[in-house]
């Protein structure tokens, strides 16, 4: 059974790895095709009981193959309370964001939202295949509403508020809705200082008993 697992979570690995949809099949029609070519990120693990449920690769991660791995990762390691093995260690951490690919920027050189292709196909399949799972960060509105899902406010301040609600469910692994860790954040995290003494104390500790 054990090796059935392992070989299923290395097939679908080789799938997520080799899937072009947002490029050969766009979702919003042909002029809406990823305009690069697809290079799907993904940490899928059949041990790690966290799971980071980000938005979407940036470009330098899209270059690296690496999640997180630009100032944004650095601040959310810091968060975490772990260092770069720990947090890029398969038997710690899964680390799936709702979309695989980088989407491009926009034309105020922000990054766009995850695709719209990914989470219908994969997201599903992906949480089948980790049942290991115990606590899902759920950073920024677009991993919010899909893991919260009816009951996620509109407001991703009001979501973030609300963490204590959503971690105590009894229903499915806890989740707990974090702000995205970009720098672009950083005004609101001195506007919201709760953040600071009440969430991250609580993520640290459960945090540390769940890779321990």
């Amino acid at each position: 059974m054990a090796d059935s697992g392992v070989r299923h979570l290395e097939e679908l690995r080789a799938a997520i790895a080799a899937c072009r949809i947002c490029r050969d099949n766009p979702a919003r029609g042909d002029e809406h095709r990823l305009p690069h070519d697809p290079r799907p990120v993904a940490v899928i693990s059949d041990s790690a009981r966290i799971l980071i449920a980000g938005q979407a690769p940036g470009l330098r991660v899209h270059e690296s193959g690496l999640p997180f791995n630009d100032a944004s990762g650095d601040r959310l390691r810091q968060w975490l309370a772990v260092d770069r093995p720990t947090f890029y260690n398969p038997k710690k951490f899964a680390i799936v964001p709702m979309g695989f690919c980088f989407p491009g920027y926009d034309r105020h050189g922000s990054d766009l939202p995850p695709r719209r292709e990914c989470a219908p196909l994969w997201r599903q399949r992906v949480m089948d295949a980790m049942p290991q799972i115990e606590l899902v960060l759920a950073i920024g509105h677009y991993a919010q509403r899909w893991h919260l899902g009816p009951d996620c406010p509109a407001s991703m301040t009001e979501t973030v508020q609300n963490w204590q609600r959503y971690v105590m469910r009894n229903s499915g692994p806890a989740v707990l809705p974090l702000p995205h860790p970009s720098w672009r954040n950083t005004g609101w995290l001195r506007r919201n200082p709760w953040f600071e003494t009440d969430l991250l104390p609580f993520l640290r500790a459960r945090v540390a008993l769940l890779i321990a």
